[in-house]
Parts: C-alpha cells; sequence; structure tokens
C-alpha cells in the first residue's frame, strides 16, 4: 500500500501583516494532486491544521475543502490529529459528517475512536490511542497508534503527575501495550505524532522561528527510542524541516511544513513523503518536493541602487531586508525601497560604527535649548550619528503641535 503523510498546514497563517491563505490554496491543491498521481491509499496529517485555535471562516472552508478532496469522497481514509496550534474540541466537533466522507479527525490524546464503517473501508479495532482499518483492495489490516499533542495540563491528565520524569516512561508502555496487544506481522503498522521527538543523545533540533515552543528544558523531549519495534513508519509533526529521525530500516519522519512560515526557514525546501509498505517488511519513503509559494529570503545590502535591482529582479518573494550604510534611511529613500517590491516583511537599516564607548560619561545641561538637547540624545542612543535635517523637521513638527 502507499501512504501520503504530510503536517503543520497551518492554515490561516500571517507572515508579519501579510496573509498566507493564496499560497495555502495553492499547495494544498498541489497535494491533492501528488495523493491522487502516486494512487496513495491512506493519508495522515500530523497536526497543526491550523495556525490557531480559532480559525476563520476560509481556513475551516480550506481545511475541510481539503480532506474531502484528499478522502476522494470518502473512498480513501484521511486521518488527522491535532497539534499545538489546533484546538483539540474544534478539530473533534464536524465527526459525524467528517466520517460520512472517510475523514477521522482526532483530538485528544488517547482518544478512542467509535468503529464506523464507508462504503470503501473500516475500523475493525479501536482503543485509547489505537485504530486499525480494513482498506477495500489491500488484504490485509494497518494498524495505527495516534497521539495528538497535549499540553502540561493534559499531560498530566492523561499521562499522571510526575510529567517530567514519567512522560517518556508513560508513553513508552503506552505504545509498547497497544503494539504488543494488536501489532504483528500480518498487518502494516504505523505510528502518527505531534511532539518534538529526537534521538537520545542528538544535537537538539531548533524549533522554527514563530512556532509555539513544546519543548521547555528536556520535560517534554521525546525520544525516538520510545517507539515500539513493531512500528514500521512514525508520522511526526511539529518541525518544519523534513527529516528522519529514526533509521533507514525505521523511518521517522517530520513531513515538513508544506511553505515556509518564518524567516528561520528560508531556503528550506518542502515535501511531502510518499510511503510504501507491506507487512513484516522494512517501508520505503520518498520526499515529494512542494513547488507553490513565496520563496522568503533574508538578504543584506550596502547600496540603495543594489536593493532596487534586486527586489525588481525577485518579485515572488518575502524578504526580510537589511540595510547597511553610513547614515539613516530617508524617507525617500524607504518609500523607494517599498515602492520596488510588493513583499518586504521587514526593513531593518543598520548604521556602521554605532558602537561607543561603554564607559563614556556625558554631562546633560538641562538648560539649553530642547531641539539641542534632542540632538545630543539621538546622539547618545545612535552611536554619534547626528540627526538629519529630515528628522529635526519632524520633531519640531511634533513639538509645535
Amino acid at each position: 500500500m502507499k501512504i501520503l503523510h504530510t503536517a503543520d498546514w497551518h492554515l490561516g497563517k500571517r507572515l508579519d501583516r501579510f496573509s498566507r491563505l493564496e499560497e495555502q490554496v495553492l499547495v494544498m491543491e498541489e497535494i491533492i494532486s501528488i495523493a491522487d498521481e502516486e494512487h496513495a491509499d491512506l493519508i495522515l496529517v500530523a497536526g497543526d491544521l491550523f495556525d490557531n485555535f480559532n480559525p476563520s471562516v476560509e481556513a475551516a472552508e480550506l481545511f475541510y475543502k481539503t480532506l474531502k478532496r484528499l478522502s476522494l469522497n470518502g473512498k480513501r481514509p484521511v486521518i488527522a490529529i491535532s497539534g499545538n496550534h489546533d484546538s483539540p474540541n474544534l478539530i473533534n466537533a464536524p465527526d459525524p459528517l467528517a466520517r460520512e466522507c472517510g475523514i477521522i479527525l482526532i483530538g485528544h490524546p488517547k482518544a478512542e475512536i467509535t468503529p464506523f464503517g464507508t462504503e470503501y473501508f473500516n475500523i475493525t479495532n479501536s482503543k485509547e490511542g489505537f485504530i486499525e482499518l480494513k482498506i477495500d483492495g489491500i488484504n490485509f489490516p494497518v494498524r495505527i497508534l495516534h497521539t495528538p499533542f497535549a499540553n502540561e495540563i493534559r499531560l498530566k491528565e492523561y499521562f499522571g503527575e510526575n510529567k517530567e520524569e514519567e512522560i517518556n516512561k508513560v508513553l513508552f508502555q503506552t505504545w509498547k501495550n497497544l503494539a504488543d496487544q494488536f501489532c504483528d506481522d500480518s498487518g502494516v503498522n504505523l505510528l502518527t505524532a505531534h511532539l518534538y521527538m529526537n534521538k537520545r543523545g542528538a544535537e537538539m533540533l531548533e524549533e522554527p522561528e514563530g512556532e509555539k515552543p513544546i519543548k521547555i528544558g528536556n520535560a517534554d523531549l521525546i525520544f525516538s527510542d520510545s517507539i515500539p519495534d513493531q512500528i514500521q513508519y512514525t508520522a511526526l509533526g511539529h518541525l518544519h524541516a523534513f527529516q528522519n529521525i529514526g533509521t533507514k530500516e525505521k523511518p521517522v519522519i517530520y513531513s515538513s511544513s508544506p511553505l515556509c512560515y518564518s524567516f528561520s526557514e528560508a531556503g528550506q525546501k518542502k515535501y511531502v513523503s510518499i510511503i510504501d509498505a507491506e507487512p513484516g517488511k522494512t517501508v520505503s519513503y520518498e520526499k515529494k518536493i512542494l513547488k507553490s509559494g513565496r520563496t522568503l529570503v533574508r538578504k543584506t545590502f550596502t547600496s540603495i541602487e543594489d536593493t532596487v535591482q534586486w527586489l525588481g529582479e525577485n518579485p515572488n518573494t518575502f524578504i526580510e531586508l537589511t540595510l547597511e550604510s553610513e547614515t539613516f534611511l530617508t524617507a525617500d529613500e524607504r518609500r523607494l525601497i517599498y515602492q520596488s517590491h510588493s513583499g518586504i516583511v521587514h526593513l531593518i537599516p543598520k548604521v556602521r560604527n554605532m558602537e561607543l564607548a561603554e564607559d563614556q560619561k556625558h554631562e546633560i545641561n538641562l538648560s539649553q535649548d530642547i531641539d539641542i538637547l534632542f540632538k545630543d540624545y539621538f546622539k547618545s542612543k545612535n552611536g554619534g550619528q547626528e540627526a538629519n535635517e529630515e528628522l529635526m523637521n519632524l520633531f519640531n513638527e511634533i513639538l509645535n503641535a
């Protein structure tokens, strides 16, 4: 069978003042096309379906329309779990309608899905944190351990009071019990979760800028050796770069977000994972690149001319722009830069030689005229840089208003 794994859609996401919804419409279309071209038998969406607990009407509409099309109107099962950006109650809310379309939405950790069937597949077994599917045309069962994101309160509620000491142990034991009971070599065995997970002893993986952190110290860090041996593929969500923190034989995959959502992701390629799986054998997986969306770029320039030229040559980008110069930008220079490109998210002027000796003392004569005091203040705060005429005119305009 073939499985498509995707995660971290963050529908409704904004980049500062810029909406990403148009790009998200295009990349959802691309994911649907890949699922159809690859003849995927099952879709896994590993959390952070929305960007916040109260998504916009447009984001919710895109979400449900995308899932319905991924499900081929009920022919192909789609399993989506909640992440740390999602409201678990909201994810569970439309469940009866979703099930009619072959969509299984799981909001809470250790949720028990009531068995149901469609014309094309059936849930043949279910327990807290586990479902087993029988899909038409596939002559073996598919077992899925599922662990949506749990915040500290939910972790304590579900996994006991000593979360800091017990989370790895309890997840290991919970997953092991389910795998020992239900996962043998007669079916395909999968785990999907929205967690911060890493190899034991490996370098810490960075959470993206703007992402709500779920790793606080080491208490919330889950190690990949907690995954039961029976699991052939683990579909993770939370980190936005594609990576395998497992092994070639037992992949533990962050499939990546479908778009670059912060400048810490500038230059990243985005993917979905296509898995080939059969009982009792090592799975294989392939990264399928996603091409939709504007590129995020961090650039530094030292001249207005070079800046404007580059902006004109790279229109389909969002930019964090740093401009190094000897003086502060004038209003006309700022206007020229912003008129040259529609995707400037941040413009950071960086004046050279701004550092003053830390021990420099300056006596303040408060009897001086206020514009002289302002010039001295500005100079002291900006590394000796003089306030230009435009800034002084603005100061006096405010002063006399």
